[in-house]
């Protein structure tokens, strides 16, 4: 099984903080798995301009191709503005509107306050269904009162996102079961 982080933002730590803590219980949880972090600050990513994305090159092309080559991607991303940051939608610029398909997607997201917490519904979860993302139901929203030093403080929060883990396997696993079974029917 492959699994991929994708740390959504040029800028800031928090972000990256909860990502590095959910591959880590990923990895603790899952050996087996093949984890990958994608930290958009470490990537120099192309803007997209209507190319498919096996047509970049770089790091674009990197970031694009280990995404599609994943079973999971774990978004995290800060809110800026209400929104996501421009940098993650850039990779959903750049991917085709197919990109998620048989894929199971989850997110956590970190923000300033508590007012942004329905930005995930009415923002991300529409964007990754029309790419045709599995998507896990439920979230982890973390706000700035549960970080200290670049630390997750909160122990709700951190069992929230060991849940976030357990359940994205856990439907990765269930999709392909009843994928195989569909196969199965067909007696190829």
């Amino acid at each position: 099984m492959k699994i991929v982080g994708l740390s959504g933002s040029k800028v800031g730590s928090k972000t990256r903080t909860a990502m590095n803590y959910t591959l880590k219980k990923a990895n603790e949880k899952y050996p087996d798995a093949e984890i990958t972090m994608i930290d958009l600050a470490e990537f120099d990513v192309q803007f997209s301009d209507g190319r498919n994305y096996w047509e970049y090159e770089g790091d674009t092309k990197y970031v694009t191709e280990t995404i599609m080559g994943a079973d999971a991607i774990i978004i995290g991303t800060p809110v800026f503005q209400a929104s996501i940051p421009g940098t993650l939608k850039n990779i959903f610029d750049l991917l085709p509107v197919n990109a998620f398909r048989d894929k199971v997607v989850s997110m956590l997201v970190t923000a300033g306050t508590p007012k942004h917490y329905l930005m995930v519904e009415q923002q991300l979860k529409p964007i990754l269904a029309y790419m045709k993302a599995h998507i896990v139901p439920t979230y982890v929203f973390i706000e700035e009162k549960d970080f200290l030093r670049k630390e997750i403080v909160n122990d709700d929060v951190l069992f929230r996102i060991e849940r976030l883990v357990e359940d994205t396997v856990m439907l990765v696993e269930a999709y392909a079961g009843i994928r195989q079974a569909k196969d199965a029917e067909y007696d190829f």
